[in-house]
């Protein structure tokens, strides 16, 4: 399923567009889905309009060709991820974080751009979201990103001072000094860190250690706990 019958792939398959009855329940999944969540104990959630996943692909008008009130001008094209927000926001409570993930940039002509992800932004506030997760791409393939240690830190900054929200960080982020730098600098309140987690799980402890930081260890490991190497604060 998608917002319009276009393939990602040119010999791939065809998806089937959504109807707007569909969108609605759809809608209703979510709510759904954030009932579960809150349920199971989860303390934060995080509604994913990234990558080529479906909320990202009526976002981006290289994906979304609508001809309804679900595509077309940039109101319609936000429609769905916003009534998502307003729906899940109905059962998940005040006092818990309620991230969206984005593509800041397609990083293609004619798609999706950060000055769009800034105005998503300042509509994604007033409903209730309080960070927005910044990454980019993934709505066409075989893209040329120029892929760098911290290369898409400048969407978060950039829709953090324009976009009246915070954000959270992410792309190639692996050092405790470039994450803290990137809180110092104010242009991010947030490092989401994913592959780096999964080379080092510990590396939340490690970069405490490597900031001079004496953090709390679980008690299964305290008798591994070096010194910090000199004295220092998180952001």
């Amino acid at each position: 399923m998608a917002p319009s019958a276009l393939p990602f792939l040119a010999d791939g398959p065809v998806p089937h567009a959504l109807s707007s009855t569909e969108i609605g329940s759809l809608v209703a999944s979510f709510v759904r889905a954030g009932e579960r969540a809150l349920a199971a104990g989860f303390r934060a959630i995080e509604i994913h309009a990234a990558h080529g996943y479906l909320l990202h692909e009526f976002l981006s008008p290289l994906s979304n060709e609508r001809d309804d009130a679900y595509g077309g001008s940039f109101a319609n094209r936000t429609r769905f991820l916003r009534e998502v927000v307003s729906a899940v926001r109905t059962v998940w409570p005040e006092r818990l974080p309620l991230f969206v993930r984005i593509s800041a940039s397609d990083w293609v002509e004619g798609g999706w751009t950060i000055d769009d992800s800034v105005a998503l932004a300042r509509d994604l506030g007033p409903l209730g979201v309080d960070l927005v997760d910044c990454s980019s791409g993934g709505i066409v393939p075989d893209l040329r990103i120029p892929i760098a240690p911290g290369y898409q830190v400048p969407f978060a900054a950039k829709v953090r001072a324009e976009g009246g929200i915070a954000t959270g960080a992410v792309g190639m982020i692996t050092e405790p000094e470039q994450a803290e730098g990137i809180l110092r600098d104010g242009e991010a309140d947030l490092i989401i860190i994913a592959r780096q987690l999964l080379r080092d799980p510990y590396w939340p402890l490690h970069a405490a250690l490597a900031l001079g930081v004496d953090v709390h260890w679980p008690d299964q490991y305290r008798r591994a706990k070096p010194e910090p190497a000199s004295s220092g604060r998180l952001s």
